[in-house]
């Protein structure tokens, strides 16, 4: 089991880190395409994660004899989805550090120009702007930052666990 979970959950990390750097170089690092950059990489993330599916059916069919009960193919699912989860973590680390430089920066710029185009008052702005400051400092914290984008992956890996465990268990 142990071998399967490790060789599907680097497919699945493989996969989600080569997503996101095709993404990232296709805008050139920019982040600014905001829902079309988020579309493009959970719809990655969903590509990757069906080596969750691909693991449960392999373990079950090869090692377990056709045969997996719901728990042991949702712990599979969400050990594939937890090594998959690092490689994106990774990934996002590198390209922080090569292509997409300060994203604290730009989404604190880019959340007030949304405030500002969408009319908000003197007040309003001025909280947005020290929340964004806030979520600079936060963001410039390992200890905050690698958890935070850890969990933009695992929830979507523990509902494709969750499905791929009730469709994919059988018993005798």
């Amino acid at each position: 089991m142990r071998r399967d979970i490790l060789k599907y959950g680097v497919i699945a990390g493989l996969v989600v880190a080569a997503g996101m750097w095709a993404t990232l170089l296709a805008f050139r690092g920019d982040m600014s395409h905001g829902m079309l950059g988020m579309a493009l990489g959970y719809l990655t993330m969903l590509v990757a994660l069906s080596a969750v599916a691909f693991g449960i059916k392999h373990h079950r069919d090869v090692d377990r004899g056709g045969v997996i009960a719901f728990w042991p193919a949702f712990g599979m699912g969400l050990a594939i989805s937890a090594i998959a989860g690092v490689f994106y973590v990774t990934a996002w680390e590198l390209a922080s550090a090569t292509v997409v430089h300060d994203f604290a920066g730009n989404y604190a710029a880019t959340a007030i120009a949304n405030a500002q185009a969408n009319g908000a008052d003197a007040a309003t702005l001025a909280k947005l702007a020290a929340q964004m400051e806030a979520f600079k400092v936060q963001y410039a914290n390992p200890l905050f930052r690698l958890p935070m984008i850890f969990a933009e992956i695992f929830p979507v890996g523990v509902l494709v666990s969750l499905v791929s465990a009730l469709v994919l268990r059988k018993s005798r």
